[in-house]
């Protein structure tokens, strides 16, 4: 396996410019779903799995979950912030800094896991009261230039959870965990 194939085991992302409700409806179950499936995966694994590195120079598992509940925590900020503001400017973050903090490098995966269940939990109580206009609200990201529908970023934010899950389980597959 080539090192683009584990570093983007279902593909990189392809933004489109609109999706269709199903496509929407789709997006919310996988978010519903990811949480369930990092903590099937990892509720057996150690200390020293945790810190294995996915990839080569990669992230370890323990850096990887925390990067997705941190990023997820802030997709979700942003969709309340473009439900309630007017195309608000949203605060970009260092992934790749947040990731090398002490807690990312070195705090229990069960307090992400726990923290990423519920924040998906709301998450998808929200996104499943929303009308279909509300999906067409924006937000701006001054890092990318890019404004954002919600539909667009929930997209991204559906493939974001699944694409670190699949390089935390094909991880697993390669280990024979």
């Amino acid at each position: 396996m080539d090192i683009e194939q584990i570093r983007y085991p279902i593909g990189k992302f392809e933004r489109k410019e609109h999706y269709t409700p199903g496509e929407t409806k789709t997006h919310i179950q996988i978010i519903s779903a990811i949480p369930s499936k990092f903590i099937n995966l990892l509720n057996s694994w150690s200390e020293s799995q945790y810190d294995t590195p996915y990839r080569p120079e990669g992230w370890t598992v323990r850096q990887l979950v925390h990067h997705v509940t941190d990023s997820h925590l802030n997709f979700y900020i942003r969709f309340r912030l473009a439900l309630t503001e007017n195309n608000p400017t949203v605060k970009p973050f260092n992934e790749v800094l947040w990731a090398e903090l002490p807690d990312a490098k070195t705090g229990p995966v069960e307090l992400s896991l726990q923290l990423m269940k519920f924040v998906h939990y709301r998450a998808v109580l929200l996104l499943n009261s929303m009308s279909e206009e509300e999906f067409s609200r924006t937000f701006y990201n001054p890092e990318s230039g890019i404004t954002f529908t919600i539909e667009s970023a929930l997209a991204y934010f559906a493939w974001h959870g699944e694409h670190h899950y699949q390089q935390a389980y094909q991880l697993a597959i390669r280990n024979g965990w």
